[in-house]
């Protein structure tokens, strides 16, 4: 197994707002046009997106959502756990690694306007991933979470929004 520092040097990963780090790996040519997409979009979007994705036991995933559909794939160190919160309230923590018989899964889909945020699941180590969306994504569509209005909408999983915003 490498290192956070190693992943981060030779896949040239910059800082990502909501916390680890990441670059863009793909961007569609393609176009959804905005009288083909949901409302939710205020333009043309392409059709998908990829990025590397790293986080280390120093960074979190911090809440935030976005308005398409991701879905996170597992490459290298150990599992992340990510923390979802859907537009019902209702509370998932999902395992993405290849640990399967510790309910890890090597894909994870988060659904678009739901909340989520994620962490390493041990000490000392790191997870490299990688996320797609579709529609591509755009910052257009990224929000993050605000600590107060979250735990405003959704008191039940104050401790787990303390931690993530």
């Amino acid at each position: 197994m490498k290192s956070a520092a190693y992943w981060k040097e030779k896949l040239i990963l910059n800082p990502h707002p909501e916390g680890g780090y990441f670059k863009e790996t793909y961007r569609a040519q393609e176009v959804f046009h905005k009288e083909h997409l949901p409302q939710r979009f205020s333009g043309d979007r392409v059709h998908s997106t990829g990025i590397y994705y790293l986080l280390s036991d120093q960074d979190v995933s911090k809440f935030h959502r976005i308005k398409s559909d991701e879905m996170w794939h597992f490459y290298d160190g150990v599992g992340v756990t990510i923390y979802e919160i859907d537009v019902n309230g209702n509370f998932k923590a999902h395992k993405l690694g290849l640990n399967i018989d510790d309910g890890e899964l090597p894909q994870v889909l988060i659904k678009g306007g739901n909340w989520f945020g994620a962490k390493v699941s041990k000490p000392d180590s790191y997870c490299l991933c990688g996320c797609t969306v579709s529609p591509g994504f755009h910052f257009e569509d990224f929000e993050m979470a605000d600590r107060e209005n979250l735990m405003q909408m959704f008191p039940e999983h104050r401790n787990i929004i303390e931690e993530l915003t």
